[in-house]
């Protein structure tokens, strides 16, 4: 979500200065100011609507699928929008994805957490460790820690089970369902910003119904100040 990180200090600060652009006119009774309020105001909620509908609309799909015996759940690329997967499908995107993932102890705290095969199939995995510190259960590797596991002599259909490496830098984070557990992480994320834009819709509405009322004030008193 870092991405979001100057998109919002910039729709801020630019909020802040319509918000004094409708403060004067409010004071100095600026018809001018008000009418630039307003309409920057209108075209902010609808901007802010269509945001909302389609973030909506692109987390509408995808979930997890329980596996029988596992605490877990796993995650599938294919359940997820076309949208959403094509972000992570571009490799300059996916690439510094990876890079987080290596560079973090997301995997890595698994094996002093979880030391036998009872204890991991028992566990509340993140959908991210679910799908980029482990191979997918369908492989049938047998486990030896939760990141590092001896591969099946049969060829797996999975094209997951061949991505698979037990090298701490690489593990599944190739794997279509490392991406999946992204996207669910990004799916969660966009669910609540979704939430936070409805009550800020709503708010906004408030707030250009009362500068429309502002600005038909503005307008009477001009026009009985010159009748």
């Amino acid at each position: 979500m870092r991405f979001l990180q100057w998109p919002v200090i910039i729709i801020g600060v630019f909020i802040l200065l319509v918000s004094l652009a409708g403060l004067i006119g409010s004071c100095y009774r600026s018809s001018c100011l008000l009418w630039i309020y307003a309409t920057i105001m209108f075209l902010l909620i609808l901007l802010l609507f269509c945001f909302t509908v389609f973030a909506f609309v692109v987390t509408n799909k995808g979930a997890g699928d329980a596996v029988s015996g596992k605490g877990f759940d796993e995650f599938h690329l294919g359940n997820y929008s076309s949208w959403l997967q094509r972000q992570v499908n571009k490799a300059s995107v996916w690439r510094k994805i990876q890079s987080c993932l290596a560079d973090s102890n997301t995997c890595s705290k698994l094996n002093s957490k979880y030391t036998t095969v009872e204890e991991f199939n028992a566990a509340h995995l993140s959908p991210i460790q679910s799908g980029c510190c482990k191979p997918p259960s369908a492989c049938g590797y047998t486990f030896v820690t939760p990141t590092n596991w001896t591969t099946a002599a049969i060829a797996a259909a999975d094209n997951d089970c061949t991505l698979w490496n037990n090298d701490a830098k690489q593990l599944c984070y190739s794997c279509d369902s490392c991406k999946a557990g992204v996207l669910q992480n990004v799916k969660k994320d966009w669910r609540k910003v979704g939430v936070v834009n409805v009550i800020m819709l709503v708010f906004l509405i408030v707030v250009y119904s009362v500068s429309c009322c502002a600005i038909r004030s503005v307008k009477r008193e001009k026009y009985y100040g010159y009748a």
